[in-house]
C-alpha cells in the first residue's frame, strides 16, 4: 500500500482500567467518556469528575517549588533599584510564552519600565539551543550589561555558561522543566526553579516551562503585595493564562495524570475565548471565522505551529512581537510572517522527509530498534518535524541530524516513543562514550543534541545498544492504540461534542481513536501534492453515509490501493467539518487496511 501507513501498524484496542471505569459510572460519567478516561489513565489521584471538569482550585502553591524564595527576592530588589533585567528564554513556543508571561508580569504588574528590560531570545541556526556560548557572546557585549537574567524553558544544563555570566556579576535565576544533568542543578545560577529537581518538593514534575514562570511570576506577586509594595487589590495573574495554555499544548507535556496542566489549559482557553486581546483577535480574523472558539487542536496544530515556524525559519521575535501586539493590525502582520514562514517550513519538510525515511527505511530492514538519519542538506528548524515523522512511521525513537554551527559538528533533534525516556538513552550514551556528543538536553518524549561529525557512525551504534538496553526483551513496532468500535449510532456531532468535555487531549490523554469496518462509497485524490484523500464511506452494519478526509494517504504520485466498493478496517477520530457556516460530522482517518468483504 503506497500511503503513509504502509509501515503496517498494529491496531491495539486500549486496556480498560476497570476500577477507574467503575468508579466513572458511579459519579454519573456517560458511559462512552467513562470508556476513553479508563482507557488511558493506570494511577489518578483525584476523580474522574475532577479529570473532566478541571478547576484551578487543583493548583499547587508555587511556594513548594526548590529556591523560590531566593528568587523571589532577588527579583524584588531587582525591581525596587530598577536594575536591567534580561529575559532569557528558548524560541519555540513554550520559550516565547514564557517570555510574554515574564515581560508582561514585570511591566504591567510590577511597573518596571520596558527599557529596562532586555529580551534576550537565541536564534536557532546562529546561536544553537539553550543558553549557547554565541547567545552569551552577545549578552557579554551589550551594552549596558543586564545584572539579572531570568530564563525559561532553559538553563537546567548550562552551568558553563551561565559561569561565564556569573563572572561577568550577572546573576541568573533559571527557570526550567527540563531534566537536570546527573550532577544536579547548575551551581552558578543563584537559583533554579525547576521541578523536575531531585530536591525540589512541587508534586507535579510534568509542568511546561511557560507554567513554571507563571508560577514564579504569581509568587512574586503575592510577595510584593505582602510586602506592601503592590496594593492588596493588584490583579492576580490569571490573565496571562491564554499564553500558558497556548505553551503547555505546544510543549506537548503530559495531560493524562496532571489536574494542574489540564487546570492550566482549560482556565487559559476559557479566557482566551473571551478575550479581545490583539493577538487573539488577528488569529480569528487570519482563519475567517471571527466566532470560532479557540480549543486545545487549535493551539497545538494550528497557532502553535505558525509560532514554531518562525524561530525554525528565522529569528523569533516575530512571535514574540505577535503575541505582544497592542493594536490588532500589529498582530495581524506579525502573523502573516508566520504563516509565511510556515509555508516554508512545510517545503523545506517535505523534501528532508523523503530523504530520512530511505535512511530510515534501512535501519529497520537491519532490524534496528532505534533510527538515526543525517540529512546532509537538511534544515536545522526542521529537524524535529521530521523525527516525529519517522516515529509515527515506524514506531521506533528518532534522531534527525543537519550540520551543526561549527564544521565539525553536527545538531540533532530526537523523539521517541511512549514508555522510552529518550534523555536517559542520551544520558547513558555520553556516560559509556565520554566525548562522543557535545552537549545535550531534553526530556523523556524529546532531547536535542550536538555531537561531533567524525562519531556519527559510533553514536548510531551506541543509541541502538542504549534504546536496547532500556527496551530489554520488548521490540518496538508502530502501533496505533484504539478506544475500539463505536455503534453506528453513535456516529454523530452529538457523540462529537459529547467527546469535548474531556478536552484538552495531548501527550498520555490522547484524543479518542476508534476503529470499524466500513464500506469505500466514493474516493478522491486532493491537495497541491495530490496525497491527501477525501472519502465517502459507510458502515459495514449500517448504509449511513459519511464524509472522511485522510491527510498525507499517499506518497507523492502514488494511487490509493483500494477501490470503490471494497472493505476496509479504518482507525479514525470524529471530528467537526466547518464550511460556509454549516457543521457536519466528518471522520478524520489515520489508518486504513483492507479486509476481506
Amino acid at each position: 500500500m503506497s500511503t503513509e501507513a504502509n509501515a503496517k501498524p498494529r491496531l491495539i484496542q486500549r486496556p480498560l482500567n476497570q476500577g477507574l471505569y467503575q468508579q466513572a459510572l458511579a459519579e454519573g460519567v456517560h458511559p462512552l467518556l467513562a470508556r476513553i478516561l479508563a482507557g488511558r489513565l493506570q494511577q489518578v489521584s483525584v476523580s474522574p469528575s475532577a479529570l473532566i471538569e478541571p478547576g484551578l482550585n487543583h493548583l499547587i502553591a508555587p511556594e513548594h517549588l526548590a529556591d523560590l524564595p531566593l528568587a523571589v527576592e532577588r527579583l524584588a530588589l531587582a525591581i525596587h533599584r530598577q536594575e536591567r533585567i534580561g529575559i532569557l528564554t528558548d524560541y519555540d513556543v513554550d520559550g516565547i510564552t514564557s517570555h510574554v508571561v515574564i515581560y508582561r508580569t514585570l511591566t504591567e504588574t510590577c511597573d518596571l519600565p520596558a527599557e529596562r528590560i532586555s529580551s534576550l531570545i537565541g536564534h536557532r541556526m546562529v546561536d544553537g539551543y539553550g543558553v549557547s556560548d554565541p547567545l552569551v557572546d552577545r549578552i557579554l557585549a551589550s551594552d549596558p550589561l543586564p545584572t539579572l537574567i531570568i530564563t525559561a524553558d532553559g538553563g537546567s544544563s548550562d552551568e558553563p555558561r551561565l559561569a561565564r555570566l556569573k563572572a561577568a556579576g550577572i546573576d541568573v535565576i533559571v527557570t526550567d522543566h527540563h531534566a537536570l544533568p546527573v550532577e544536579g542543578p547548575p551551581p552558578s545560577a543563584l537559583a533554579v526553579i525547576n521541578p523536575t529537581r531531585k530536591d525540589c518538593p512541587y508534586p507535579d514534575k510534568t509542568l511546561a516551562g511557560c507554567a513554571v514562570s507563571w508560577l514564579l511570576m504569581s509568587a512574586l506577586r503575592n510577595h510584593l503585595v505582602t510586602t506592601g509594595v503592590l496594593p492588596a487589590a493588584t490583579p492576580k495573574l490569571s490573565a496571562l493564562l491564554p499564553f500558558v495554555a497556548l505553551g503547555t499544548v505546544a510543549d506537548c507535556v503530559s495531560l493524562g495524570g496532571s489536574p494542574i496542566n489540564r487546570a492550566l489549559i482549560r482556565a487559559g482557553l476559557e479566557l482566551m475565548n473571551a478575550s479581545d486581546a490583539p493577538c487573539w483577535q488577528a488569529y480569528r480574523q487570519f482563519m475567517g471565522d471571527r466566532h470560532r472558539s479557540f480549543t486545545a487542536t487549535t493551539l497545538g496544530f494550528q497557532l502553535g505551529p505558525r509560532i514554531n515556524a518562525r524561530s525554525r525559519m528565522a529569528d523569533p521575535y516575530a512571535a514574540l512581537h505577535y503575541l505582544l501586539a497592542e493594536q490588532q493590525e500589529a498582530a495581524a502582520y506579525q502573523l502573516q510572517l508566520l504563516d509565511s514562514d510556515n509555508q516554508d517550513r512545510r517545503i523545506v519538510e517535505a523534501t528532508m522527509v523523503q530523504d530520512a525515511l530511505k535512511a530510515a527505511a534501512e535501519q529497520v530492514a537491519a532490524g534496528h530498534q532505534s533510527l538515526v538519519a543525517y540529512v546532509e542538506d537538511g534544515h536545522s528548524g526542521v529537524q524535529g518535524i521530521v523525527a516525529s515523522r519517522l516515529v509515527e512511521r515506524y514506531g521506533r525513537p528518532a534522531v534527525v541530524l543537519t550540520p551543526g554551527r561549527e564544521p565539525q559538528h553536527l545538531s540533532g533533534s530526537v523523539r521517541s516513543v511512549p514508555g522510552l525516556h529518550i534523555r536517559d538513552a542520551l544520558q547513558r550514551v555520553d556516560d559509556l562514550h565520554p566525548g562522543m556528543l557535545v552537549r545535550f538536553g531534553g526530556h523523556q518524549g524529546a532531547a536535542g543534541l550536538t555531537l561531533w561529525q567524525h562519531h556519527l557512525v559510533d553514536f548510531q551504534q551506541a543509541l541502538e545498544k542504549s534504546v536496547r538496553f532500556q527496551l530489554g526483551a520488548r521490540e518496538l513496532q508502530p502501533q496505533l492504540f484504539t478506544d475500539g468500535e463505536l455503534e453506528a449510532r453513535l456516529l454523530s456531532l452529538d457523540t462529537c461534542r459529547l467527546l469535548k468535555r474531556l478536552e484538552p487531549y495531548g501527550r498520555e490523554f490522547e484524543e479518542p481513536l476508534f476503529e470499524g469496518l466500513f464500506r469505500i462509497d466514493n474516493l478522491q485524490v486532493i491537495g497541491n501534492d495530490q496525497t491527501h484523500l477525501r472519502l465517502d464511506v459507510s458502515p459495514v452494519e449500517d448504509r449511513i453515509s459519511l464524509k472522511a478526509i485522510w491527510f498525507r494517504a499517499l506518497q507523492p504520485g502514488a494511487a490509493p490501493a483500494f477501490r470503490i466498493g471494497d472493505q476496509v478496517r479504518l482507525a479514525y477520530r470524529l471530528e467537526e467539518n466547518h464550511f460556509r457556516n454549516q457543521v457536519t460530522l466528518q471522520l478524520q482517518v489515520v489508518h486504513c487496511q483492507i479486509t476481506a468483504g
